[in-house]
């Protein structure tokens, strides 16, 4: 394998890096991971956005704590075991007034 491979993150790379955004309250769909992995790692957030990208010399399990102090950096409060939910926008009740 050269230098010059491509690592893909998987599965369980997206578990971990969930497993962090989900104790801040941050929605799943708010959460954008680079398919890449590439050094150095990189952690951004812009207008509610999170961007992750993790670093191909550094397991995602280590990385967590990158990111973690990163979204602290950024106001984000750690609250482990709460429920996110996508409520903001009126829930289906409008949807199924025409049922009625």
């Amino acid at each position: 394998m050269s230098d010059d491979a491509v690592t893909i993150i998987t599965m369980e790379d997206m578990a971990v890096v969930f497993s962090v955004t989900d104790d801040f309250g941050i929605h799943r769909e708010s959460v954008s991971v680079d398919l890449a992995r590439e050094d150095p790692g990189e952690v951004s957030v812009d207008g509610g956005k999170v961007e992750i990208t993790l670093p191909a010399s550094q397991t995602p399990a280590d990385f967590a704590s990158t990111i973690r102090s990163e979204l602290e950096s950024q106001g984000y409060s750690h609250n482990p075991g709460q429920v996110v939910t996508n409520d903001g926008d009126g829930g289906d009740e409008e949807e199924d007034d025409w049922l009625a």
